[in-house]
C-alpha cells in the first residue's frame, strides 16, 4: 500500500528533504534538474570518444609505431588509458557521493574534465597523452553520482526517463566526440585558407577539438550552481531512513546494512552491463579504425571528416530515439526484454559491416549511416535498460557506492576492449588472404560474439531482477 504524504516528515536544512518535497508538490517531469543532467553528462562524455577518428592519424604523427599495420596496437592502449583511470578511482567517487553529496563529485569531475582535456590536446608525446587521458578518467568520477541524481530528482513513475536522458547524453556524448574530433583535428590540414601553419593549432594539430570541448565543460561548470543537491543530510541514518523514504523502502532497511556484493540483483545486471559495454566500445574503437584505414588493408578509406559527418547524423537520430520513443519501448516490453531485443538485432546488423567494402560513393555514405544510427539506438536501450535494473536494485543510501562499483567494473571492461581491439584489429589487417574469416570479418564476428554473450546473461538463472520487474 502506497504511504500517504501526511505519513512524511521533512527537515529543513537538508537537500534531500527539499527535493523529496519538491517532488511531493510537482508531480511532473523536472525539466530543469534534467537539463542538469544532460548538459553535465554530455560534457563528460564528449572527451571519451572525441579522439577516435584522429586517433589513427596521432599516432602516426607521434612516430611511435615503426608499421602502419602496428598503429591500432599503439591506439588500442591509448584509447584504454582513461577506462583504466576511471576503473581505479569510480568506487571511491561513488562512495564520496554517497558521503558528502552529488553535487560536489559532480563539480569536481567537470573541473577535471576541463584541465586534463585541455592537457591532451597539447601532447606531443605518446607518455604525455597516455597520462593526461588516464588522469581524466582517475578524476572525472561523474557517471555514478549522476545516475543515482537522475533517479532522485525523479518521481518513479519519471525514473526511467531520468536514465534514459543519461543514457542519450553519454550516447550523443559518444557520437558528437567523434563529429567533433573529426571536424577540428588537424584544421591546418582541413582548412588551410582560415588556419595559418605557424599558428598554435600548426604546432599541436588535436588542440582545437579538446580546447572546444573544454570550453563548454566551463559553461556546464558555471551551470552546476544552480545544481540542487538530492542526498539526505541528517543528524542520523534513522532521521534519514525516517524522513526521506517510503514503506517500500523502510522495509528494506535490513537489506540496506547488505554488502552490495551480496545483492545477487545488481551484480547481475553489473556483470550484464559490462559484457555490453566491452561490445559497445570495442565497436567504437574499431569502427573509427575500419573507416579511416586502406582499401587495401579492408578498410572504407574515409577521412576523418567523413566519419564526422556519418556520426553527427547518427547522434541527431539518437537524440530523437531517446526523447520521444524510449518511454513508451520502455512502458510496453520494460527494461529486461527491450534489452534481449535489442542485443538480438545487433548481431545480423553487426554481420553486415564488412560487405560495405563492396560499396562506394552515395550507397557507401548510405548504408553507413543507417547502420551507425541503428546501431546507437539498440546500444542506447540496451545500457539504460541494465542501468535501470542496478538502480532499482539498492536503497538510496547505496545507489551512488552501487553506480561506483558499476562504473569501476564497466571501466575495466571498457578499457581491456580498446586495446584488444586494437590487437585484433591489427592482426586482422596482416591476414586479408586467410581461408576462415580474412580480414575485418574476423573483427566484427569476435564482436558479434561478445554481444551473444551479452544477450545469455539476460536470462534465468543468470539474471535476477527486484520484485518490480517480476
Amino acid at each position: 500500500m502506497a504511504e500517504s504524504p501526511a505519513a512524511k516528515v521533512y527537515h529543513d536544512g537538508c537537500p534531500g528533504c527539499a527535493m523529496e518535497r519538491r517532488k511531493e508538490d510537482n508531480k511532473g517531469i523536472p525539466y530543469k534538474e534534467l537539463l542538469f543532467v544532460a548538459i553535465t553528462t554530455l560534457a563528460s562524455s564528449l572527451p571519451i570518444s572525441s579522439l577516435f577518428p584522429f586517433l589513427y592519424f596521432m599516432i602516426r604523427d607521434l612516430h611511435v609505431a615503426r608499421r602502419e599495420e602496428d598503429i591500432g596496437f599503439y591506439a588500442g592502449f591509448l584509447g584504454a588509458s582513461y577506462m583504466i583511470g576511471r576503473g581505479f578511482a569510480s568506487i571511491l567517487w561513488g562512495m564520496v557521493a554517497d558521503r558528502i553529496g552529488r553535487k560536489p563529485v559532480i563539480v569536481m569531475s567537470i573541473f577535471a574534465v576541463i584541465v586534463f582535456n585541455t592537457l591532451f590536446g597539447l601532447s606531443v608525446k605518446y607518455w604525455m597523452a597516455i597520462t593526461t587521458r588516464f588522469l581524466l578518467g582517475a578524476l572525472n568520477g561523474l557517471l555514478a553520482p549522476i545516475k543515482a541524481y537522475s533517479i532522485e530528482v525523479c518521481r518513479a513513475e519519471h525514473q526511467a526517463l531520468g536514465l534514459s536522458i543519461v543514457s542519450t547524453a553519454w550516447g550523443i556524448g559518444l557520437v558528437v566526440g567523434p563529429a567533433i574530433g573529426g571536424y577540428l583535428a588537424q584544421p591546418i590540414k582541413q582548412y588551410p585558407h582560415r588556419f595559418h601553419e605557424s599558428s598554435i593549432f600548426g604546432r599541436f594539430p588535436y588542440l582545437l577539438p579538446c580546447l572546444c570541448i573544454s570550453l563548454f565543460a566551463v559553461l556546464v561548470l558555471i551551470s552546476c550552481t544552480w545544481l540542487p543537491e538530492t542526498l539526505h543530510k541528517h543528524k542520523s541514518i534513522e532521521m534519514a531512513v525516517e524522513t526521506a523514504e517510503t514503506a517500500a523502502t523502510q522495509e528494506s532497511t535490513v537489506s540496506h546494512k547488505k554488502s552490495l556484493f551480496k545483492n545477487w540483483p545488481l551484480m547481475s545486471s553489473i556483470i550484464t552491463y559490462c559484457v555490453f559495454s566491452l561490445h559497445d566500445t570495442a565497436y567504437s574503437e574499431i569502427f573509427s579504425l575500419w573507416t579511416v584505414s586502406d582499401r587495401k588493408y579492408g578498410g572504407l578509406s574515409f577521412s576523418s571528416k567523413d566519419v564526422g559527418q556519418v556520426l553527427a547524423m547518427a547522434g541527431v537520430s539518437l537524440l530523437v530515439y531517446q526523447l520521444f520513443v524510449y518511454r513508451w519501448i520502455n512502458k510496453i516490453l520494460g527494461p529486461i526484454n527491450s534489452t534481449r531485443i535489442a542485443s538480438g538485432l545487433s548481431i545480423p546488423l553487426i554481420a553486415a559491416y564488412p560487405f560495405m567494402t563492396h560499396l562506394s560513393g552515395i550507397r557507401l555514405g548510405l548504408a553507413l549511416y543507417t547502420a551507425t544510427m541503428i546501431k546507437s539506438v539498440l546500444a542506447i536501450t540496451i545500457i539504460t535498460g541494465t542501468s535501470l535494473l542496478q538502480n532499482n536494485a539498492v536503497p538510496q543510501g547505496q545507489r551512488g557506492a552501487a553506480n561506483g562499483i558499476a562504473t569501476t567494473a564497466m571501466s575495466l571492461f571498457k578499457a581491456a576492449a580498446p586495446a584488444g581491439a586494437g590487437v585484433i584489429f591489427s592482426w586482422a589487417q596482416k591476414r586479408q588472404r586467410a581461408a576462415f574469416f580474412p580480414g575485418d570479418q574476423m573483427v566484427f564476428l569476435l564482436l558479434n560474439l561478445t554481444e551473444i554473450i551479452g544477450l545469455m546473461l539476460t536470462f534465468k538463472p543468470f539474471l535476477a531482477v527486484t520484485q518490480q520487474y517480476k
